[in-house]
């Protein structure tokens, strides 16, 4: 019997020696694990563009002049020009002599990176940039992009001027024929240059930054700080034309005019165009 016991407690602990040993073995693994990622990340390599051959200042680059190189990552970013940004190089000029194999920086570059100059150089004379919150369908279902031209419509929920006591629901067009500067971090300047890095990103948002004179911008605050609800209506972008006198809209003119107006759109579909 004693020699049984023994027996068993000789398997237990050789188990037990097991498990411990794997857990060891696993601590071990993870550890290795870790610091290798570590190293991968902290050597993790880029490809970066060079200069095929010597080029002097002044130079304009072309596309038989750049090639690529391995970089270490933490080493060149934000400074040397990363291959996604080949394009961007283009009929670009340098500002200093650089030898063959040399990895082009921004600092390098007549103008330095575009994407660096931030929208302000965007901004015409006596106008002013400002973002309100849209998205969604408030936003033609995000199919609104920089460079588009938006109507704004605003719903509000205001005293009645027949019913002082009560509060209304009216919707009217506060501006019209609005350049959109931005939705979200987009611009116009980074989609023309195709930027979807860290810095720009693209898909979603929740804003839009307009172009307008400072007494719209003054209109567009006050309607967001009443919490009115703004939406965008967009245009075709040759098509100037603006409506003199748009009426608010409540749920009386509603009942009274959409027949009339279901009319004027279909005369206006039918209709040839001048």
């Amino acid at each position: 019997m004693k020699q049984r016991i023994i027996l068993i407690a000789s398997v237990l602990c050789g188990l037990l020696a097991a498990f411990l040993t794997r857990q060891y073995l696993n601590a071990k693994d993870r550890d290795v694990e870790m610091q290798r990622q570590q190293l991968a990340n902290q050597y993790k390599t880029i490809s970066v563009i060079v200069l095929k051959h010597a080029l002097p200042a002044g130079a304009v680059l072309v596309t038989d002049d750049l090639g690529t190189v391995k970089a270490v990552e933490s080493a060149v970013r934000g400074h040397a020009v990363d291959e996604r940004d080949y394009h961007m190089l283009l009929g670009r000029k340098l500002v200093r002599s650089l030898a063959e194999k040399t990895p082009i920086y921004w600092s390098d570059i007549e103008g330095g990176d575009p994407l660096n100059h931030g929208l302000a150089d965007e901004i015409s004379e006596r106008m002013r940039a400002i973002s309100v919150n849209v998205s969604g369908t408030a936003a033609v279902s995000g199919m609104v992009r920089p460079g588009d031209h938006v109507d704004v419509i605003g719903t509000f929920t205001l005293p009645s001027p027949t019913h002082p006591n009560e509060l209304e629901i009216i919707t009217q067009t506060i501006m019209q024929n609005v350049l959109v500067l931005a939705t979200g971090r987009d611009t116009n300047k980074s989609q023309l240059f195709g930027a979807e890095r860290e810095r720009g990103g693209s898909g979603g948002y929740n804003s839009a930054t307009l172009l307008v004179s400072p007494r719209e911008a003054e209109m567009l605050v006050f309607a967001e700080q009443t919490r009115g609800h703004l939406v965008f209506t967009l245009r075709n972008p040759n098509d100037t034309y603006r409506e003199m006198e748009l009426p608010r809209v409540d749920f009386t003119q509603i009942q009274g005019e959409i027949d009339k107006l279901n009319q004027i759109r279909q005369g206006m579909m039918r209709a040839p165009l001048p």
